[in-house]
């Protein structure tokens, strides 16, 4: 009944329990759209059926009709290019891969120290966190029009966003040195139907990672 269709295992493939499709689901709110999403049970998963369908063995996936597609940034810039978040010409576009390259970077960096080094390294992440988050400031601060690139949001300010508020959990303080970054999750999470989305307990009961680290 809906355009957008997931399959998503929460266990499988648990970098960011709200994450890996937080930002697909942030931005399919923003932009109105509506899906269903499946999540896969984790001993269907194991029996290996579904893995075999998967390109590369992996979910999420997302389904658009009889158009099938794998890995989360690529589902992310389907999005974009379908729904006008992906810059308003060749060089805006570049700028936004290059955005969002540098947010799974972070991402990364953080699912590192979630699920292998929390205990003895948290510490050292959120101290060296402004070292990484100062990138962000400085080009969200040259723009000035409170994105990352052009004059609305794009695919990699949806991806940004989701993951700042992940580190705002971390790190209620993380923000507090960087006013373009505060003002731009400010801004994200006052925009209409993303206040609703993240309001909604479908938004609400999801744990941030899969290991309850957070």
């Amino acid at each position: 009944p809906h355009p957008y269709f997931f399959d998503y295992h929460r266990k499988y493939r648990p970098l960011f329990t709200t994450g890996r499709c937080g930002a697909m689901r942030i931005m399919m709110a923003d932009q109105g759209l509506e899906w269903e999403e499946i999540v896969v049970d984790f001993a269907d998963w194991m029996k290996g059926d579904l893995k075999a369908t998967c390109v590369f063995g992996q979910l999420p996936k997302l389904e658009d009709g009889g158009f099938a597609l794998y890995q989360s940034n690529a589902i992310l810039r389907h999005l974009g290019r379908n729904h006008d978040a992906y810059g308003k010409d060749g060089k805006e576009a570049a700028l936004i891969d290059m955005m969002c390259d540098g947010v799974e970077d972070l991402r990364l960096k953080y699912a590192k120290m979630i699920y292998q080094e929390y205990d003895t390294g948290k510490d050292a992440y959120i101290k060296d966190l402004p070292n990484h988050l100062d990138k962000f400031e400085a080009v969200m601060a040259k723009n000035k029009t409170g994105f990352l690139v052009g004059d609305k949001p794009s695919f990699a300010d949806y991806s940004l966003f989701e993951v700042l508020l992940n580190h705002l959990v971390l790190c209620s303080s993380c923000l507090d040195t960087f006013p373009s970054l505060k003002s731009f999750v400010d801004k994200m999470s006052a925009r209409p139907k993303i206040k609703v989305f993240l309001d909604s307990d479908a938004y609400k009961k999801l744990p941030i990672n899969g290991n309850g680290k957070q």
